[in-house]
């Protein structure tokens, strides 16, 4: 079975995500060229996405460590970045059969009424297995492991169907499709409570500028493209050590600025193909729904937040909080994570963020502002366990470079161990045992009910 499952994740979404649309559409009434075109564009949507996340890896990774360099940045948790931290998830017991593990766990939920979400982002269960894997390690027990990995995913579930007309009403095109990505959703509670708070601030409460506006407002000052070149020539100064050093790099530091304004404007494009693919699907799943069970029946199918990366105050928020990252992991008391390698996974903090600020790009980086600074803390207070299973991994690995923690140093990642839902799991097990295991189990069951009664209201 971890073989298969193995293999199925090896083959990535860009090749798995053609088959399952093109047999989902089929099963649904789709005809088969329709079904696997639809296929085809998500495939091909998630292959431009990768470039273009390893043309800004790759662009800024240098220019960033070269910072780290010349002002001495270094602290003791080290980024291994979310592909290491995944790899460490699926090659533990946990990750070998969290797979069907969940889709099992998925499948009582629907048969019960207590969720509409059918979650078929396989690439992102290895979130549910890194929070098993970090309690397996931290128990010493298997059992415990698919516990945390199971309640991780059940409240995910119940959070997406929660979420998801707010998602759909905001992001065009989405309609039928929640988020059921932990990391996404453990954030969406901050943004409801600091949107609410700020309408209580005055002067902020009255600023209400989302991309467009910016783009009114600011010209050309106000476009992604832009501030993407901008901030990327910023970045290519400071990591130089010099006026001279400016000079001597000024194409270099252009090109990082280029590249940068390259993504800003890419990702908006490139995700476009995702709604392209997904709406004859969706459009099919509702006809389908409706015409067996009724109008008001509903279900949505999970999909990967990546579809929606490229809303314009999602990319500007993002890359203007890449600069204040850095500094608020120095400045941060307590804090010993320097997030690097996973600056480029930022875009995801902010897609549930932005349907409860109304895309309001103030609102956003206050937001993103607390939850990144929350977010250090607690990557750091979980790296000790993170490390422990980073080192058995490396062990029955050794092939794997990806998942070796440099020597003395422990191992951080932002995504997943930023999140608060993988806190307050870690939390529970870690400090309180079977005191919050039980609260743990009291808090979701309470969750499912709740949703199923809603569900059964509509």
């Amino acid at each position: 079975m971890e073989a298969v499952f193995s293999y199925i994740i090896g083959l990535g979404a860009a090749v798995m995500m053609p088959v399952i649309f093109t047999i989902l559409g089929v099963c649904i009434g789709i005809k088969f060229s329709k079904a696997l075109k639809s296929g085809l564009y998500v495939g091909v949507g998630f292959v431009g996405l990768s470039v273009i996340t390893a043309l800004l890896t790759s662009s800024l990774g240098p220019a960033l460590a070269k910072v780290v360099e010349i002002y001495g940045l270094e602290l003791q948790v080290f980024d291994m970045g979310w592909p290491a931290a995944a790899s460490v998830a699926y090659n533990t017991l946990v990750g070998s059969f969290i797979i069907p593990v969940c889709l099992g766990v998925n499948l009582v939920l629907l048969l019960l009424g207590c969720t509409r979400t059918v979650n078929i982002d396989l690439w992102n269960y290895w979130h549910f297995a890194f929070i098993g894997a970090v309690i397996y390690f931290m128990t010493d027990s298997i059992a415990w492991g698919f516990f945390a990995a199971i309640i991780c995913y059940i409240i995910t579930l119940v959070l997406a169907d929660i979420t998801a007309k707010r998602f759909q009403q905001f992001y065009p095109g989405m309609e039928g499709i929640s988020i059921p990505q932990p990391f996404c959703q453990g954030f969406m509670p901050f943004a409801v409570v600091i949107n609410k708070a700020l309408d209580y601030v005055p002067g902020i409460n009255k600023i209400n500028i989302d991309s467009e506006g910016m783009k009114k407002k600011f010209g050309l000052f106000g476009e992604p493209l832009f501030l993407g070149v901008i901030i990327g020539i910023a970045i290519g100064c400071l990591a130089c050590k010099d006026w001279d050093e400016i000079v001597n790099n000024i194409p270099a530091t252009l090109g990082l600025g280029i590249k940068m304004g390259a993504v800003m404007e890419l990702i908006p494009r490139i995700t476009s193909l995702f709604i392209e693919g997904l709406k004859p699907i969706s459009e099919a799943t509702r006809e389908l729904i409706a015409k067996k069970f009724g109008e008001n029946k509903e279900l949505y199918i999970g999909m990967s937040p990546a579809l929606v990366i490229g809303h314009p105050t999602t990319l500007v928020v993002s890359l203007l909080l890449i600069p204040v990252t850095l500094a608020l992991a120095v400045m941060l008391p307590g804090n010993q994570f320097l997030p690097l390698a996973s600056l480029a996974g930022m875009f995801y903090v902010f897609v549930m963020v932005l349907p409860y600020t109304n895309g309001n790009v103030l609102r956003s980086f206050i937001v993103g502002l607390v939850v990144v600074s929350i977010g250090l803390i607690f990557v750091t207070m979980m790296s000790g366990d993170f490390t422990s299973a980073a080192h058995s991994v490396a062990v029955a690995h050794p092939e794997d470079a990806s998942v070796k923690v440099p020597e003395g140093f422990q191992a951080g990642a932002l995504d997943f161990a930023s999140s608060p839902l993988s806190m307050l799991i870690y939390s529970c097990m870690k400090w309180l045992k079977y005191i919050g295991a039980g609260i743990l189990v009291i808090l979701t069951m309470a969750l499912v009910v709740w949703n199923k009664i809603q569900i059964n209201k509509k």
